[in-house]
């Protein structure tokens, strides 16, 4: 564990960094942020760090060991992931004024909660790959809520008086220099069609998994009904926006609800049981 902890601590460091080199310039009323060569290293160089520390963390000896933070750590890395490769395509610098500071808090957190409990049938490969597509489910939804969130920020922001020049705070001048609403509302829903498939992916292993170590197809916990409730609500996202046309405020708040739904099929139960509670996973 303790090699867990020195890698996020350098990780939440290199993250905090770069989150520094794009925020200054604009905090000095200097050029929007662009990510150059010697950038995109640096940020490659920091997902490679936080996914040692999230390796080490997680594969022990004794079979896998997982905490709400590991969970949540593992879920902001996926989606910077997901970013780094979108953005060899796409202009979405800004959003990293966003995603750094976010990764660098969660590395930090992992810091301090590191404990978490060991699985048990770690041995089982259906159990394995199960795990892992959960895991991708998760950063996947993960990453679309953030783009969510920003774009209902924007979205007030445009409904305000401009601001002089002279008179932009560094909030403002940030949000203005962030990539427009239809690149991000595309970003937002190929997002959300990924995470649907590995949600998809997630319940079908589930069932599997289930089947071989409880002889029940859906088990009746907290964890499948909310990742089945997650699982929903994306698809009747993407179903009402192929059928409706729904963007805007309407599949924000269904994008953020199935993250809530995620969110708690997991890392909150886990926060509860680990932090607030202190028990174990048989508490």
């Amino acid at each position: 564990m303790s090699a867990s902890i020195v890698f996020h601590g350098l990780a939440a460091v290199a993250y905090g960094i770069l989150a520094l080199s794009l925020w200054l310039p604009i905090n000095k009323h200097q050029r929007p942020p662009r990510i150059n060569r010697t950038f995109r290293v640096g940020l490659l160089a920091a997902l490679i760090v936080h996914g040692t520390g999230l390796l080490s963390a997680i594969i022990l000896p004794q079979g896998l060991h997982l905490g709400w933070a590991l969970a949540l750590s593992a879920g902001v890395w996926l989606g910077m992931i997901v970013f780094w490769f979108e953005s060899l395509y796409r202009r979405l610098d800004s959003l990293l004024l966003i995603l750094l500071p976010t990764a660098a808090l969660v590395s930090l957190i992992t810091t301090l909660f590191p404990d978490g409990f060991v699985v048990h049938h770690a041995n089982n490969d259906w159990l394995r790959v199960h795990l892992l597509i959960a895991l991708v489910a998760y950063g996947l939804a993960g990453v679309a809520a953030m783009p969510a969130i920003l774009i209902t920020v924007l979205d007030r922001q445009l409904h305000r008086p401009v601001q002089a020049m002279g008179q932009q705070n560094t909030w403002y001048r940030a949000l203005d220099s962030m990539p427009p609403l239809m690149v991000q509302e595309t970003l937002l829903f190929r997002l959300i069609r990924f995470a649907f498939i590995a949600l998809s992916f997630t319940v079908l292993s589930g069932m599997a998994v289930s089947l071989q170590l409880t002889n029940q197809l859906v088990p009746l916990d907290h964890k499948t009904l909310f990742t089945i409730l997650s699982w929903l609500t994306f698809g009747a996202l993407l179903i009402g926006r192929r059928v409706r046309g729904w963007r805007g405020r309407a599949a924000l708040r269904w994008t953020l609800a199935g993250f809530c739904f995620l969110l708690l099929a997991y890392t909150g139960s886990r926060f509860v049981l680990d932090v607030i509670l202190q028990r174990g996973p048989f508490g």
